[in-house]
This record gives C-alpha cells, sequence and structure tokens, in this order.
C-alpha cells in the first residue's frame, strides 16, 4: 500500500534522476530469479544522496509511527535494507536487528545478528520487492523464533501477482514508498521513455517469468 501519492511520485522521480531506474529492452537484465526483464531498480544507489536517503528514512519513520504503531525492534534485510533500517531505527531510538537469508556457515551461524527475541514486534525494512522471495524469507525467520513481524515496508515494489499473494498469505501489512505503475507514468511525464516503451513494458509486466517468449 502506497500512503502518500504525491510522495511516490516525488520519489519516483528521485530514482529516475539518480539512474537508479534502468530501462534496457534491447538488452534485458536477468533478475536472481532467473527472469528476463527490460527494467532494473538498484535502490543502493539512494544512499550516495544523502537528501534523498533521509527522505527514504523520514517517511519509512512516518508510516511506522503512523499506521503500524509502536515496535521492539526495526528489523532490515540484508544487505540492501540495513542502512535504511538503521536510520529508521535512530529517529525512533529502537534496537536494530538484520536477517540474513539464511544462517551462516561459520561462526556463531547466526541467521539474526543484532537481535530480535521472542514475543518481541518488529517491523522488516527491505529495498526492493519483485517476487517477494527473499522478504519473506525474513518474515519467516522471524516468525520462527516468535517474533511479532507487524509489517513489511520497501521503497519500491513491482507489485507482481506472485509477490503479493505470498504477502498475503503470512498476513502481513504491507507498504511500499513508490511503486512501478507511478515509476512508469512518471517516466512518461519526464521523457525518459515514450508511449511505445509503456505497452513494450506491460508486456513484459504481465509476463514477467516467461518473457520475451509470451507477449501477452
Amino acid at each position: 500500500m502506497i500512503t502518500d501519492q504525491q510522495f511516490a511520485r516525488e520519489l519516483a522521480s528521485d530514482l529516475l534522476d539518480i539512474n537508479a531506474v534502468l530501462l534496457r529492452p534491447d538488452n534485458p537484465f536477468v533478475w536472481s530469479s532467473g527472469w528476463n526483464s527490460p527494467i532494473y531498480c538498484d535502490n543502493r544507489l539512494t544512499i550516495l544522496y544523502p537528501e534523498i536517503r533521509k527522505k527514504i528514512a523520514l517517511k519509512l519513520t512516518e508510516i511506522i509511527t503512523g499506521h503500524v504503531g509502536n515496535v521492539d525492534v526495526i528489523t532490515g534485510t540484508a544487505t540492501a535494507g540495513i542502512p535504511h533500517a538503521a536510520w529508521v531505527s535512530d529517529n525512533l531510538n529502537k534496537p536494530m536487528a538484520y536477517v540474513r537469508a539464511k544462517a551462516k556457515a561459520y561462526g556463531m551461524g547466526n541467521q539474526i545478528e543484532g537481535g530480535v527475541r521472542k514475543g518481541e514486534s518488529t517491523v522488516v525494512i527491505e529495498d526492493l520487492i519483485s517476487t517477494g522471495t527473499s522478504a519473506i524469507s525474513v518474515v519467516e525467520a522471524l516468525q520462527f523464533i516468535g517474533a511479532d513481524v507487524r509489517g513489511l515496508l520497501t521503497i519500491f515494489t513491482y507489485g507482481f501477482d506472485i509477490s503479493n499473494q505470498s504477502i498475503a498469505d503470512h498476513n502481513i501489512p504491507f507498504y511500499t514508498l513508490t511503486d512501478y505503475a507511478t515509476l512508469v507514468d512518471v517516466a512518461l511525464e519526464k521523457g525518459t521513455i515514450r508511449k511505445s516503451d509503456v505497452s513494450f513494458l506491460n508486456q513484459w509486466r504481465q509476463h514477467p517469468e516467461t518473457w520475451p517468449s509470451t507477449t501477452g
């Protein structure tokens, strides 16, 4: 859910301005999921820009205080969610933890670092939701130890059915600062893409798991 449409458009514009979003229809990116994609969003670039990262942290903080409520710990996903979780935890003066996709194979073998105890409430901060697999693995790790996961927050989501369904299946309130539809609309307005590109992107958006062999 987007809680502030104006902010969503402003942030989408920021992401385009810093080239955090790239469009490459003729030479598609390959995601870790194995999907081909003509679009790639790299929100790690936001940490290079103090003004943008502060805006993100403040809005995430606002969502937690205004929609989630008081929580005991702020949890980031490793690795891209960690800096944003750190800034939010600082804003709220709360403890912070982060969760790996799987436990370390050395040392203490920890998957959860910083610490979330059984019965403690937390929110998970991710930088981007595509298939949702990594974020949900973090949620499941926290729930496994008995933590109370009260929300999943992300900077950007593609809004795929597979991720939306997975999040809904885990009964977690979900908040995003901006999303794919907003990004495409703003990119068209800024002249980053053409009207003909929108149709092409929509073909991918409808069948991302089989694109480009499926055209809708």
